[in-house]
């Protein structure tokens, strides 16, 4: 017997062991395609199969609900229907994504795409009623669907071609961005509620504000904050854009302008953040950041086409922790309070750290980007480490004269050559493939990250998430 034989064995005898009707268990297991054949005909049969395994899941109770032995059942099912998605992704990657947008002809972005596919290819990625169905459960007792969004997107990403078209599509400027941007162009100023823009001179000030949780980031904020880097972008009255925290409420901090706090854990550990949530951040705003804005009729590769960009500068008070600490190394300019530490702690909340694994090395070295990602180690802003991140420190109360100095002095030669020498930079150091390659292996990474029992574990012993209000 092979070893294949021997785990299929095992695996049946689990989903018996759970009381599930050998019959059914049967019919399951005779529909399971074991070869790859033309794509209309693999999308009925593959898609009967994960029909299949939807109504052996349903069988059971709910998650939270399961005896050890049902829920190992539940883990064999779903670990099949996974592997044959992998297989059929992995021949059909192209065929699907050109049904998502006919033929490339048109944009969809991320966040829909993962929905929208479920529509023609059910089974596929959960549909949004499954989804609904889950919305408002706690992260521990929700059944991990959104990893199968995770293995499609990591199949988009690594076929080149529906890659590139998809990193294509989430640079494009938001519909809303562009409704609003003939008002701010002539006001210089957007309040979206969790960011806030101002024209200055000539440079634009976006601060981030979610005073509750120290500027934390959350489904509250991403869609604002993108719009608002839309605008600063786009806005032909500056040259430059600043991104800075707002002030907060919380009680230590009242009243001081914190950069940000990362990921929003309370609200990850009450299921608040979907999956996509990771991808449309990385995808849209802070990769707007450090590519700009695409055009439609151009892919931004720096080689073939650009986009419509100019250098962001982060000022960073108090702390950049998480995710705040990842935007920095997107930007081009990082002024430093003297006061202010930044920190990738990672490993205690137990998922990838977006695009740092990638661009941290290339600052810090790859020795101290693993201290960094892998061993929660902290930089002062102000060490000689924190230094390798952070271009300027200044006096924490002097921040406000310090951005408006730093404005100055990389605009009095123009932005022209700014655009050009961040292109040049920017096209070896990491060009869009290179992008689109990390993101395919980012996306099969971060989903059995965000479902896996240890995140729920950490938050609770290192952030006491249990205990916190939302």
């Amino acid at each position: 017997m092979s070893i294949r034989e021997a785990e299929a064995g095992r695996g049946i005898a689990a989903l018996t062991a759970a009381g599930l009707p050998e019959s059914e268990i049967a019919a399951w297991i005779g529909r399971e395609p074991q070869a790859l054949g033309g794509f209309a005909e693999d999308c009925e049969r593959y898609g009967h199969f994960w029909l299949l395994s939807e109504q052996l899941i349903a069988r059971l109770p709910k998650k939270q609900a399961r005896t050890e032995k049902e829920a190992r059942a539940a883990a064999v099912i779903r670990a099949r229907a996974r592997g044959s998605r992998e297989r059929f992704l992995a021949v059909h990657a192209a065929a699907v994504y050109a049904a998502l947008t006919e033929g490339l002809s048109r944009f969809v972005r991320l966040e829909e795409l993962v929905l929208l596919a479920a529509e023609p290819f059910p089974g596929l990625v959960p549909s949004r009623s499954q989804l609904a169905a889950e919305a408002g459960t706690f992260q521990r007792d929700k059944d991990g669907l959104e990893i199968d969004q995770g293995i499609f997107l990591s199949a988009m990403f690594a076929h080149e071609r529906a890659g590139l078209h998809l990193c294509h599509a989430m640079l494009l400027p938001r519909t809303e961005s562009v409704e609003r941007l003939e008002a701010f162009v002539a006001h210089g100023v957007a309040d979206l509620g969790a960011a806030r823009l101002e024209r200055r001179g000539r440079a634009v000030l976006l601060e981030t504000s979610n005073p509750r949780f120290l500027n934390a980031e959350d489904e509250t904020t991403l869609d604002a904050t993108e719009i608002a880097v839309d605008l600063a972008i786009l806005d032909p009255m500056s040259e430059i854009a600043v991104m800075r925290g707002g002030r907060v409420e919380h009680a230590k901090y009242r009243g001081r302008h914190l950069f940000g706090s990362g990921i929003n854990l309370t609200h990850l550990y009450q299921g608040r953040i979907p999956f996509a949530w990771y991808f449309q951040r990385d995808l849209g705003f802070v990769h707007k950041l450090l590519r700009g804005v695409a055009r439609p009729e151009a892919l931004p590769d720096d080689v073939h086409g650009a986009g419509i960009e100019k250098p962001w500068i982060a000022a960073v008070d108090g702390f950049a922790i998480g995710g705040h600490c990842q935007t920095l190394l997107a930007v081009d300019y990082v002024l430093a309070a003297d006061d202010a530490f930044l920190s990738l702690p990672a490993r205690k909340e137990g998922i990838i750290p977006g695009l740092a694994n990638l661009r941290l090395p290339r600052f810090t070295g790859e020795r101290l980007a693993r201290q960094l990602i892998q061993y929660e180690r902290r930089l002062d802003c102000a060490s000689p480490e924190g230094r390798l991140l952070c271009d300027e420190i200044a006096p924490a109360a002097e921040m406000d004269a310090a951005i408006a100095r730093v404005v100055t002095g990389l605009t009095n030669s123009g932005a022209v050559s700014a655009v050009g020498n961040r292109r040049a930079l920017r096209v070896g150091a990491e060009p869009l493939d290179l992008f689109r390659r990390y993101c395919a292996i980012y996306a099969r990474e971060q989903a059995e990250c965000h479902f896996s029992p240890a995140l729920i574990a950490n938050l609770e012993r290192y952030w006491d998430a249990q205990n916190r209000k939302g």
